[in-house]
Protein backbone atom coordinates (compact mmCIF):
# COMPACT_ATOMS: atom_id res chain seq x y z
CA UNK A 1 0.00 0.00 0.00
CA UNK A 2 1.31 3.41 -0.97
CA UNK A 3 1.76 6.25 1.32
CA UNK A 4 -0.40 8.72 2.36
CA UNK A 5 1.17 12.29 2.07
CA UNK A 6 0.04 15.66 3.45
CA UNK A 7 0.84 18.36 0.93
CA UNK A 8 3.36 20.25 3.45
CA UNK A 9 4.98 17.16 3.12
CA UNK A 10 5.77 17.33 -0.81
CA UNK A 11 9.36 17.13 -1.78
CA UNK A 12 10.76 17.10 -5.87
CA UNK A 13 10.42 13.58 -6.98
CA UNK A 14 7.56 12.15 -4.71
CA UNK A 15 4.50 10.85 -6.52
CA UNK A 16 0.75 10.22 -5.73
CA UNK A 17 -2.83 10.18 -7.07
CA UNK A 18 -4.73 13.10 -7.97
CA UNK A 19 -8.00 12.92 -9.91
CA UNK A 20 -7.43 9.23 -11.09
CA UNK A 21 -3.96 10.24 -12.81
CA UNK A 22 -0.29 9.95 -11.41
CA UNK A 23 1.85 13.06 -10.68
CA UNK A 24 5.58 13.52 -10.45
CA UNK A 25 6.66 16.70 -8.19
CA UNK A 26 8.71 18.73 -10.38
CA UNK A 27 8.83 22.00 -8.15
CA UNK A 28 7.38 22.91 -4.80
CA UNK A 29 7.29 25.64 -2.77
CA UNK A 30 5.53 26.49 0.75
CA UNK A 31 4.35 29.87 0.71
CA UNK A 32 3.19 31.75 4.06
CA UNK A 33 1.72 34.91 3.18
CA UNK A 34 1.65 37.90 5.96
CA UNK A 35 -2.32 37.36 5.81
CA UNK A 36 -4.40 34.21 5.43
CA UNK A 37 -3.35 30.81 5.56
CA UNK A 38 0.04 29.26 4.55
CA UNK A 39 -0.23 26.98 1.07
CA UNK A 40 1.92 24.37 -0.88
CA UNK A 41 2.75 26.14 -4.42
CA UNK A 42 3.85 23.05 -6.72
CA UNK A 43 5.03 22.02 -10.53
CA UNK A 44 3.69 18.61 -11.05
CA UNK A 45 4.36 15.82 -13.89
CA UNK A 46 2.21 13.76 -15.08
CA UNK A 47 4.25 10.47 -15.26
CA UNK A 48 1.50 8.74 -17.78
CA UNK A 49 1.67 11.84 -20.56
CA UNK A 50 3.96 13.65 -19.78
CA UNK A 51 2.24 17.17 -19.52
CA UNK A 52 2.95 19.68 -16.64
CA UNK A 53 0.57 21.36 -14.47
CA UNK A 54 0.97 23.96 -11.58
CA UNK A 55 -1.05 23.52 -8.67
CA UNK A 56 -1.54 24.88 -5.25
CA UNK A 57 -2.58 22.66 -2.16
CA UNK A 58 -3.45 23.53 1.43
CA UNK A 59 -0.28 22.21 3.56
CA UNK A 60 -2.99 19.73 5.39
CA UNK A 61 -4.49 18.29 2.58
CA UNK A 62 -4.00 14.52 2.26
CA UNK A 63 -2.78 13.29 -0.98
CA UNK A 64 -2.83 9.17 -1.47
CA UNK A 65 0.91 8.00 -2.71
CA UNK A 66 1.52 6.22 -5.67
CA UNK A 67 3.79 3.09 -6.11
CA UNK A 68 6.30 3.47 -9.24
CA UNK A 69 7.29 0.13 -9.65
CA UNK A 70 11.17 -0.21 -11.32
CA UNK A 71 12.57 -3.18 -13.39
CA UNK A 72 15.36 -3.87 -14.64
CA UNK A 73 15.71 -4.89 -17.86
CA UNK A 74 17.33 -6.05 -21.02
CA UNK A 75 16.60 -4.41 -24.45
CA UNK A 76 16.82 -7.31 -27.14
CA UNK A 77 15.58 -6.78 -30.04
CA UNK A 78 12.96 -4.64 -32.43
CA UNK A 79 10.54 -6.73 -35.27
CA UNK A 80 9.48 -3.76 -36.85
CA UNK A 81 6.76 -3.09 -34.63
CA UNK A 82 7.28 -4.00 -31.34
CA UNK A 83 10.66 -3.30 -28.91
CA UNK A 84 11.37 -6.50 -26.85
CA UNK A 85 12.56 -6.29 -23.34
CA UNK A 86 13.67 -9.24 -21.40
CA UNK A 87 13.52 -9.34 -17.10
CA UNK A 88 16.53 -9.73 -15.84
CA UNK A 89 15.72 -11.79 -12.78
CA UNK A 90 12.38 -13.73 -14.00
CA UNK A 91 13.89 -14.07 -18.33
CA UNK A 92 10.18 -12.75 -18.98
CA UNK A 93 9.85 -10.64 -22.07
CA UNK A 94 7.86 -7.40 -22.67
CA UNK A 95 6.93 -6.16 -25.62
CA UNK A 96 6.47 -2.28 -26.32
CA UNK A 97 5.77 -0.02 -28.81
CA UNK A 98 8.08 3.21 -30.08
CA UNK A 99 5.34 5.68 -28.03
CA UNK A 100 5.72 3.66 -24.91
CA UNK A 101 9.43 3.67 -24.97
CA UNK A 102 9.74 7.70 -25.58
CA UNK A 103 13.11 9.75 -26.06
CA UNK A 104 15.26 6.59 -24.85
CA UNK A 105 14.59 5.08 -28.07
CA UNK A 106 17.26 7.47 -29.05
CA UNK A 107 20.20 5.84 -26.70
CA UNK A 108 18.66 2.06 -26.36
CA UNK A 109 20.44 -0.63 -28.54
CA UNK A 110 20.31 -4.34 -28.36
CA UNK A 111 21.77 -5.74 -24.89
CA UNK A 112 21.73 -2.75 -23.05
CA UNK A 113 20.30 -2.60 -19.47
CA UNK A 114 17.65 0.18 -19.13
CA UNK A 115 14.83 0.43 -16.11
CA UNK A 116 10.97 -0.16 -16.88
CA UNK A 117 9.04 2.16 -15.24
CA UNK A 118 5.33 1.02 -14.51
CA UNK A 119 1.74 1.85 -12.21
CA UNK A 120 -0.26 -0.88 -11.72
CA UNK A 121 1.41 -2.99 -14.32
CA UNK A 122 1.23 0.04 -17.15
CA UNK A 123 4.60 0.76 -18.26
CA UNK A 124 4.55 4.27 -18.48
CA UNK A 125 8.71 5.03 -19.71
CA UNK A 126 12.18 3.89 -20.32
CA UNK A 127 15.18 5.15 -18.79
CA UNK A 128 17.93 4.60 -20.39
CA UNK A 129 21.51 4.92 -18.33
CA UNK A 130 22.83 8.18 -17.59
CA UNK A 131 25.52 7.69 -20.53
CA UNK A 132 25.89 5.11 -23.32
CA UNK A 133 28.26 4.30 -25.22
CA UNK A 134 27.82 4.27 -28.93
CA UNK A 135 30.06 3.86 -32.72
CA UNK A 136 30.10 6.91 -35.02
CA UNK A 137 28.56 4.96 -38.68
CA UNK A 138 29.02 8.15 -40.42
CA UNK A 139 30.70 11.65 -40.26
CA UNK A 140 32.38 13.71 -42.32
CA UNK A 141 36.13 14.06 -42.04
CA UNK A 142 37.85 16.28 -39.81
CA UNK A 143 40.26 18.82 -41.15
CA UNK A 144 44.07 19.09 -39.91
CA UNK A 145 44.47 22.34 -37.57
CA UNK A 146 40.82 22.21 -36.98
CA UNK A 147 40.72 20.07 -33.90
CA UNK A 148 40.47 23.32 -30.99
CA UNK A 149 37.52 24.83 -32.85
CA UNK A 150 34.85 25.52 -30.69
CA UNK A 151 32.03 24.50 -33.78
CA UNK A 152 31.60 20.92 -34.65
CA UNK A 153 29.75 18.73 -36.95
CA UNK A 154 27.10 16.12 -37.57
CA UNK A 155 27.48 12.50 -36.87
CA UNK A 156 25.07 9.00 -37.05
CA UNK A 157 25.48 7.05 -34.85
CA UNK A 158 25.11 3.06 -34.59
CA UNK A 159 21.43 3.00 -33.61
CA UNK A 160 20.53 5.66 -35.91
CA UNK A 161 20.76 9.01 -33.60
CA UNK A 162 22.27 11.83 -34.62
CA UNK A 163 24.19 14.53 -32.83
CA UNK A 164 26.93 17.32 -33.14
CA UNK A 165 30.30 16.10 -31.92
CA UNK A 166 34.10 17.66 -32.41
CA UNK A 167 35.75 17.97 -35.55
CA UNK A 168 38.54 14.99 -34.11
CA UNK A 169 35.63 12.13 -33.86
CA UNK A 170 35.62 10.21 -36.86
CA UNK A 171 33.84 7.02 -38.31
CA UNK A 172 34.70 3.83 -36.04
CA UNK A 173 35.28 5.69 -33.09
CA UNK A 174 33.29 5.15 -29.91
CA UNK A 175 31.56 7.82 -28.35
CA UNK A 176 30.12 8.93 -24.40
CA UNK A 177 26.66 10.71 -24.47
CA UNK A 178 24.86 12.23 -21.67
CA UNK A 179 21.45 10.70 -21.82
CA UNK A 180 20.13 13.43 -20.04
CA UNK A 181 21.05 16.13 -22.67
CA UNK A 182 21.88 14.14 -25.63
CA UNK A 183 25.17 15.56 -26.06
CA UNK A 184 28.61 14.45 -26.85
CA UNK A 185 30.80 13.73 -23.57
CA UNK A 186 34.02 12.07 -24.79
CA UNK A 187 35.66 9.99 -27.13
CA UNK A 188 36.88 6.31 -26.01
Amino acid sequence: MADVYMAGDLRNGTTFELDGNVFKVVEFQHVKPGKGAAFVRTKLKNVISGSVLERTFNPSEKLQGAEIEKSDMQYLYNDGELYYFMDNNTYEQTPLNAEQIGDALKYIKENMNVTMLSYKGNVFAVEPPMFVELEVTYTEPGFAGNTSTTSGKPATLENGLEIQVPLFVNIGDVIRIDTRTGQYMERL
